[in-house]
């Protein structure tokens, strides 16, 4: 009996004979990998699709389908941003302290001033300014009247229907009103 082999014992004493050759012949150089684009990797995928559907399932187990992915992801989101912290640390310790800068003051720039017209002063400390432009075309060399309205504050309700006012640009003040009435040149007569 003990001269009899049975076909489990076979395989497991040959399996480590047929591994041998391969682990001595490291010197053969390996099939090149093929780098895939994303995209081309998704359809090959989706052509290996053999048409079968997948069984049925219930609301509940697709429910824990989601989750069980979900958890997955998250967990690789999690080690992937202890990864990228441990790295900002890492150069952080490396580069040394950060340099304190003293916050800065707010600048002004260069704030936009129109002059137009006052179409309408009815609201309450606030005005409609047309502003006409008149532009030389770029191709065709006539001249292109256009105008545009903008809201502006008025804070003492000076300015009246017809007046010729200067306006400048400022901070929001509504939901329309980005300008301030600077100066009244010309009454209406």
């Amino acid at each position: 009996m003990s001269d009899e082999t049975t076909p489990e014992e076979t395989t497991e004493e040959q399996a480590p004979a047929a591994e041998a050759p391969e682990a001595a012949a490291p010197a053969q150089p390996a099939e090149p990998v093929e780098i895939l684009h994303p995209k081309e990797r998704r359809r090959r995928a989706r052509s290996a699709h053999d048409g079968t559907a997948r069984p049925a399932r219930t609301p509940e187990e697709r429910q824990a389908e989601r989750q069980e992915t979900r958890a997955k992801k998250a967990v690789a989101r999690r080690r992937r941003r202890e990864q990228e912290r441990a790295k900002f640390v890492a150069a952080r310790e490396k580069s040394g302290p950060l340099p304190t800068i003293p916050p800065a003051e707010p600048v002004p720039g260069n704030p936009k001033v129109r002059q137009g017209v006052v179409v309408s002063s009815k609201a309450d400390k606030t005005i409609t300014v047309r502003v006409d432009t008149a532009r030389r075309h770029r191709r065709y060399e006539k001249i292109v009247r256009s105008s545009s309205t903008l809201h502006a504050h008025d804070e003492r309700n000076d300015a009246g229907e017809g007046d010729t006012v200067r306006v400048i640009e400022c901070r929001p003040l509504s939901r329309t009103k980005r300008w301030r009435l600077v100066e009244i040149l010309e009454r209406a007569k």
